[in-house]
Parts: structure tokens; C-alpha cells; sequence
């Protein structure tokens, strides 16, 4: 299998594919996302605040402030929508990829990750070294749910259209070369998860796991022609870590249960890194067999 299906998102991207406009076009989607929030913030968090009580919207820790943290990337696709249509004369649509592709691949992906998934639970090891800490009430958990898996959607599809989208077709319709299209977002993408306060010493190999990670989801765009992997991939791998099984550090308030450790006890997270790496590769290995089926 090759990248010639990467094609299918390049030829509209060709005709304005400068670098100066990537350029602006980076700084303006930032700008855009952050106005955004900003006028979002002013006009319907109060609101959104008076109806929950209150929210922790610095670490997500309560299932308000953890919705409204994932909601806000809503803001980065339509700032990259804006960007494309003033800057580049070009749709969303053709930046995910043809309907025909998107729509199939994604639900293919999802189908044999959440088998893969299966064979992974049972298997051992069977816990992470003591129990897993009850965070929200099963009940409530459930009541959530649909909503829950709605914003990790909106999250992850922002993730994939900006870094995997915007970055690396404009990249690619300028550069032929993957080592400048694949890996370029890929490491803008793995500083994003540079958390030295949380993460302590395991703050870099978080930041090289998620630049692997990249790279692995813009190869299954490029050996696709659509975003449809790339997304159903980080969709299964974020619902497990947001919504079954989270951090206690943080990004925790709509998850079912916790981990044992935090994030800063290095000792105990550091081989745990290493499990979600080979989850990581074996999950890119089943995607890549679903869209070649």
C-alpha cells in the first residue's frame, strides 16, 4: 500500500499551497480559535456556569468543567474552516476527504480497534499493580455517555483536521517528502503534550510517545486519502483514557474510574508508557489492515 491515496486531499490544496500562507494560515486559526473561546467565554460560559454550579475548567476534574474543556476545540475546526475558505479558496469537506472514503474508513477502523480492544482487556496483565479508584457513579456515568462520546468526537476530529489536515496537506502539496509532511505537525503535535509539572521526569518520553503517535496517524492519512482513521483511532484510544480510565492528575471528570498512580509518580507511570506505545502500534498495524480490506 502506498501514499498515492494522499492525493485525493492534495490536488485542491496544490493551487495555493505557498508557504507564507501555511504560515499565516497557522497564525490565524490560532487566533481565530482563541477569539472564539474568548466570545464564547463572555456570552455562554456564565450561563453554561449558573446551570452546573460552577466548573473546574483548569484541570477538568468535575464532569462541567471537563465538557466545556472539550467542547472549546469545536472552535479550532471552525477557525480552520474560516483560514481554509478565506486563504486557501478551499472547504472543509476537502480537507477530511470525500464522504465516500471518510464515512466507510472511520467506522472499518473503529470496528476492528474495538475488537482489538476486547483481546487487550483480556488479556494480562490484568491490572495496573492495585485497584482502579471509582470516579463517577455508574449511573451518572451512563447518563452522561452520550454526550460524553459526542465531545470526545468534536476533540479529536478538531486534533485530526488541524495537525493531520491543515499542517500536513499543506505541507505535503508543497513538499514531496514525508520527512518534512510527516514529520513536521508530528512534532508541533507531540509538544502540544509537554506537561513537565504534571509529568516530571517522563515529561519528554510523553512528548515522543505522542510525536510517534502523529506520525502513525499521518501515515494512515496518507495511505487512505481521508481523515477517517486518523480520527477513529484517537476517537477509541481517548474514549478509553477520558472516559473508562483517566488520570487522576487531571482530564478526569467524565471518566468511570481513575488509575492507581498520578502523574507525577514517575516510577509507577514510566513502564505504563511503554504499554500504551505497543497499544499505539498494534492499533495503527489494525487500522492499516481495515483500510486495505
Amino acid at each position: 500500500m502506498s501514499y498515492q491515496p494522499h492525493e485525493i486531499l492534495l490536488h485542491q490544496a496544490r493551487p495555493k499551497a505557498e508557504l507564507w500562507r501555511l504560515a499565516l494560515g497557522v497564525v490565524l486559526v490560532v487566533v481565530t480559535w482563541f477569539a472564539l473561546g474568548l466570545i464564547s467565554d463572555m456570552f455562554l460560559l456564565p450561563g453554561v456556569l449558573a446551570l452546573t454550579g460552577g466548573a473546574d475548567l483548569y484541570s477538568g476534574s468535575d464532569p462541567a468543567g471537563m465538557a466545556i474543556l472539550l467542547g472549546n476545540f469545536i472552535f479550532a475546526t471552525i477557525a480552520v474552516g474560516l483560514v481554509l475558505q478565506m486563504l486557501h479558496g478551499r472547504s472543509l469537506d476537502t480537507l477530511v476527504g470525500p464522504r465516500a472514503l471518510l464515512l466507510p474508513q472511520g467506522l472499518q477502523v473503529g470496528r476492528i480497534l474495538l475488537l482489538v480492544l476486547v483481546v487487550l482487556l483480556v488479556l494480562p496483565p490484568y491490572d495496573m499493580g492495585a485497584p482502579l479508584v471509582a470516579n463517577l457513579a455508574f449511573g451518572q456515568w451512563v447518563a452522561l455517555l452520550p454526550l460524553s462520546l459526542v465531545l470526545v468526537l468534536i476533540q479529536v476530529s478538531a486534533e485530526e483536521i488541524l495537525f493531520r489536515g491543515y499542517l500536513q496537506q499543506g505541507l505535503a502539496a508543497r513538499f514531496k517528502s514525508p520527512l518534512v509532511w510527516l514529520v513536521l505537525p508530528s512534532l508541533l503535535f507531540g509538544m502540544g503534550h509537554y506537561m513537565p509539572q504534571e509529568a516530571g521526569d517522563n515529561a519528554w518520553l510523553i512528548v515522543a510517545g505522542a510525536t510517534l503517535y502523529g506520525m502513525l496517524m499521518a501515515d494512515l492519512t496518507a495511505r487512505s486519502g481521508s481523515l477517517g482513521p486518523a480520527i477513529a483511532v484517537h476517537f477509541v484510544n481517548n474514549v478509553w483514557a477520558l472516559l473508562i480510565v483517566s488520570s487522576p492528575s487531571s482530564l478526569n471528570g467524565l471518566a468511570l474510574y481513575l488509575h492507581p498512580f498520578a502523574m507525577d509518580d514517575v516510577a509507577a507511570l514510566r513502564p505504563w508508557l511503554w504499554v500504551d506505545v505497543m497499544v499505539m502500534l498494534v492499533s495503527w498495524l489494525a487500522a492499516r489492515v481495515a483500510i486495505r480490506a
